[in-house]
């Protein structure tokens, strides 16, 4: 790789000494691509995140290549070489598949996507961007979206390809379009939440004409299909800066166009400050459940933590006394936790879980210093079911006081908590709690046949299951035959 900076040696000799290192590690499977492709008459380059990863020491196993080949031809070079090939994007000019390769002593799986020269922009009504072929790589990168994805190192020759300095914004952590950003994002809108997703992702500033670009444009995110922007948000979200992206789309307005309920936790405060700022009470909220995470990022907590306090804004009341109320925020909150993810197309699942961490978040505030009864405690993991393990992290990551004292006393009253449902744990099924009897042996104790009764009678077992405890199976039965005569 020839130098590419001659004003800088000493910084660019370092960044392309752990290219060097990255591109030696796969070389045995590009260098093999790229002469398959050679043979064929046709160029391959390694593009975009892969060069950036590369320069930054942190190369995977996914490889991203541009190729001046059709599709059509691509396919012919890469079916006989491949273990698997796959064609979802190739409307888009991509073709996927995936090389197990001996590397050194080890053997590695890569999965890989070759991508045709190209060209896409969005017109002003459709929500499907228009593809067209390239014939050359400068005309392939200036359409890329920064110009730290704009890099390219030809294959197998390994000739860098940088026309928009991308190298020097990579060394200055900052992320620039290779062309005029304003066209840049009417091309696709897309990018404009890419942008706060890489300041997330890789801890990197957006450059003052970007950001004023994405401040001027934000509206024309609208063009873009709900589960691209989904997604687009689920890696910020997941990145291991998320409030640095977040703020970014807050500050510019494009927040305001697709999640509205983030922008609108910035409650100017009352004139004696007795509440605090809940936007960023949410973000510091979201950074403490990243914390507290185990086995990697976890996208329900974290959309739980940012979103669980959306419903202040419309239960906010001034008391004649004072102070700031927020009563049943939590229920206003999981409603509108369940509206704005459906409609950005989210799993129903997913709505599910994250709507109930909302809803149960203030759960634990009724707890004081462990008043609760065992019927209470028991309660409190029926309702949060599978989602216990994350309202824990939840509602420890909540507490965001600064006074010493009371955050000491709200993690010693959670810890009673905890060890009271490890407890009866112990003692009981407390993760499948359900009555004593099941349908059948209602039936049968009753004589009656399927029905609503039957329902009903389990309901009315698993309040007594709930209150008391398990019951010995003679106490059951009378239980139920005491609740029997009670109905006429």
């Amino acid at each position: 790789m020839p130098n590419a900076n001659e004003d800088n040696p000493t910084a660019l000799s370092q960044v392309q000494l752990r290219a060097v290192s990255e591109l030696l590690r796969v070389s045995p499977v590009a260098d093999d691509l790229a002469r398959r492709f050679q043979q064929a008459g046709f160029s391959l380059a390694l593009v975009g995140g892969s060069v950036r990863d590369a320069l930054l020491g942190r190369l995977g196993n996914d490889l991203d290549f541009t190729t001046d080949a059709r599709p059509e031809d691509v396919l012919k070079i890469v079916r006989p070489w491949a273990d698997s090939v796959w064609e979802v994007g190739i409307a888009f000019g991509t073709v996927g598949s995936q090389k197990v390769a001996r590397v050194g002593d080890a053997v590695q799986r890569f999965d890989i996507e070759i991508t045709t020269y190209r060209s896409e922009a969005y017109d002003r009504t459709s929500r499907k961007p228009e593809v067209s072929y390239g014939d050359s790589i400068e005309e392939d990168l200036v359409r890329r979206d920064f110009t730290v994805n704009a890099m390219a190192v030809a294959l197998p020759e390994k000739e860098f390809i940088d026309p928009h300095g991308g190298l020097e914004d990579l060394a200055a952590c900052v992320l620039r379009t290779p062309g005029a950003p304003e066209d840049s994002f009417s091309d696709d809108p897309l990018r404009m939440l890419r942008a706060a997703r890489f300041a997330a992702q890789l801890d990197f500033e957006v450059a003052p004409e970007v950001v004023a670009a994405m401040r001027g444009m934000a509206e024309r995110i609208e063009i873009v299909s709900a589960e691209r922007v989904r997604d687009e948000f689920n890696k910020l979200i997941l990145s291991p800066h998320p409030r640095k992206g977040l703020s970014l789309l807050v500050d510019t307005g494009l927040a305001e166009h697709f999640l509205p309920e983030l922008p609108a936790l910035r409650l100017e405060s009352d004139e004696h400050h007795r509440h605090k700022d809940v936007y960023e009470h949410s973000l510091t909220v979201l950074e403490q459940a990243v914390d507290l995470e185990e086995g990697g990022p976890d996208l329900v907590l974290r959309l739980a933590a940012l979103l669980h306090d959306i419903g202040k804004p419309r239960t906010r009341r001034f008391e004649t006394d004072g102070r700031v109320s927020f009563h049943h925020h939590e229920v206003v909150g999981a409603k509108m936790t369940k509206k704005r993810l459906t409609a950005l197309k989210y799993s129903n699942d997913m709505v599910k879980d994250i709507s109930r961490l909302v809803e149960l978040h203030l759960r634990f505030h009724g707890y004081g210093t462990g008043e609760w009864t065992d019927s209470a405690v028991r309660r409190y993991v029926r309702d949060a079911g599978p989602m216990l393990d994350r309202l824990h992290k939840l509602t420890r990551s909540d507490c965001t006081t600064r006074n010493k004292r009371k955050a000491a006393a709200l993690s010693r009253a959670y810890d009673g908590l905890e060890e009271r449902i490890t407890q009866l744990k112990e003692q009981e099924e407390l993760d499948s709690i359900r009555p004593d009897l099941d349908g059948n042996q209602i039936m049968e104790i009753l004589g009656v046949g399927p029905g609503p009764v039957i329902g009903q009678a389990y309901n009315a077992l698993l309040e007594l299951r709930l209150e008391n405890g398990p019951m010995e199976h003679e106490a059951a039965v009378a239980a139920l035959k005491e609740w029997w005569a009670t109905q006429g």
